[in-house]
């Protein structure tokens, strides 16, 4: 009986996605090409739900969460995601004109543009560790382009996303914004949209790809993985350890960004130790507030812990940074770590963490680390610390990632005239600013055809006149 009643349920959810599509593509038919004071509307409703709502999605946050600094969700989602929608506001009229291009020597009385056109109804799956900044972030450039969206977040988000869901429902018709509560992944992702953003992991991310396949639908997919951090001889230790350490264990270190491994000289290392030992306890006094974010689940919680015990099994040295607290089951709070001597035989060198646990790995030569960062799956993020310009453009030049931060780390996400997105294993496609724009846009080719066409000279029957022009042209080097 209770299986029939589910059933039920998730059929009528099924039912409801399929409904909104429908509604959505329909609606896409009869308006194809917004103009830019309707998206410019829009943007602006969505930047009053986020501004007018701000402290009611903190909330809600916290209780998907257990705890989080309410402060971090303000940083890191609600202005990050506000900014983006600004800076989208402003250059839109510059993105919609239709690009010039030049044209061939045989049409050249002709003429030839590119014009962005919006692609129709884009799908949106985002994850819980940034639920709100990794859905109206790509958001923000589906609307800009003139698009649809429909919407899918995690279950771990459930607060969030019906507080989102009505916000949304009130402010947008279902035509042009949905977002769905409790629809099923696979209900998602098979409809057949006209391009698909998903954030996740690897795993998830080839279900998502495989389904987008069977409808060619176009997909953007930003995975994550292990982003290397790289500390150079020239760098300030101190210096380095602030910075590091702030974006490690930003929302406990659940951050498809977040540094996953530190390469640092070895004559550093234990200045680097001393340095996070000083530094932690001085940030988080007592991680059982909710200054320090919980982990997200039971199972993350304790694949993190099974993480340590596997690394200090094999001969690390794991060290806490805060040695006062310790760990706490019930609210699902791992202190700060630092894991010594890795190897690659670890599970902490070899999946994503995800957590609050820094592995630390020495290097003798400059070239042996870029080496062992190019040996590894290509990476989302990848932080450069070092004063010499020789030195940044030898990395940034010899290495490959999603995309790089000097001096800091994840900075680079923040930054809304940079594209944003993986490569390889860590993702495809990007969003942010106008690339952004462009992704979820098809740049259409418009060629006018001039009035008086030469092309006419080439019509047959061809004689030997056809022949000594295509010589004349070929040769020719204008």
């Amino acid at each position: 009986m209770a299986q029939t009643a589910q059933h039920r349920r998730f059929t009528t959810i099924e039912n409801d996605a399929q409904r909104v599509f429908q509604l959505q593509r329909d609606a896409y038919a009869l308006h194809p090409y917004p103009s830019h004071d309707e998206r410019v509307a829009n943007l602006r409703k969505l930047d009053r739900i986020l501004v007018e709502n701000r402290h009611a999605i903190a909330d809600a946050i916290t209780a998907d969460f257990g705890h989080r600094a309410v402060e971090e969700t303000l940083i890191a989602e609600v202005f990050t995601s506000v900014d983006g929608i600004r800076d989208a506001i402003k250059r839109l009229a510059g993105w919609m004109e239709p690009q010039k291009r030049h044209v061939s020597i045989l049409f050249a009385t002709g003429g030839n543009r590119v014009i962005p056109m919006p692609k129709g109804v884009v799908g949106i799956v985002s994850p819980w560790n940034y639920p709100l900044f990794l859905a109206m972030s790509p958001l923000t450039s589906v609307l800009a382009a003139g698009n649809r969206a429909m919407i899918k977040m995690a279950s771990s988000s459930q607060h969030l996303c019906r507080l989102l869901a009505d916000k949304f429902r009130a402010a947008f018709p279902e035509e042009m914004v949905a977002i769905l509560p409790g629809v099923r992944a696979q209900d998602f992702s098979t409809l057949p949209f006209d391009h698909l953003i998903f954030t996740g992991s690897a795993d998830a991310g080839r279900n998502v790809m495989r389904a987008a396949a069977e409808n060619l639908t176009p997909v953007t997919l930003e995975l994550g993985g292990k982003s290397p951090t790289l500390i150079c001889d020239d760098y300030d230790v101190e210096e380095a350890a602030s910075r590091i350490l702030y974006a490690k264990f930003l929302n406990a270190g659940q951050t498809c960004l977040a540094p996953d491994y530190l390469l640092i000289p070895e004559a550093k290392r234990d200045a680097f130790v001393a340095a996070a030992k000083r530094i932690m306890p001085t940030r988080y006094p007592d991680p059982s507030t909710a200054q320090y974010t919980s982990v997200i689940d039971d199972k993350s919680y304790r694949r993190l812990r099974a993480t340590l015990d596997d690394a200090k099994a094999k001969g690390a040295e794991v060290v806490p940074l805060i040695p006062s607290a310790g760990f706490d089951d019930g609210l699902r709070k791992i202190p700060p770590h630092l894991v010594l001597d890795v190897t690659d035989e670890m599970k902490v060198m070899q999946e994503e963490i995800f957590g609050p646990i820094l592995p630390v790995k020495t290097y003798r030569t400059l070239d042996e680390a870029i080496a062992y960062v190019n040996a590894k799956d290509r990476p989302l993020g990848f932080y450069v610390f070092t004063n010499h310009k020789q030195t940044e453009d030898k990395v940034v030049y010899a290495t490959i990632s999603g995309g790089v931060t000097i001096n800091n780390c994840m900075l680079h996400v923040a930054q809304h005239d940079l594209p944003f997105g993986g490569i390889g294993a860590s993702g495809m496609g990007q969003y942010h600013g106008h690339e952004g724009f462009l992704e979820v846009s098809k740049l259409r080719p418009v060629f006018t055809n001039p009035r008086l066409s030469i092309l006419e000279m080439f019509y047959p029957p061809y004689k030997q006149r056809h022949r000594a022009i295509l010589n004349f042209l070929i040769k020719h080097k204008p």
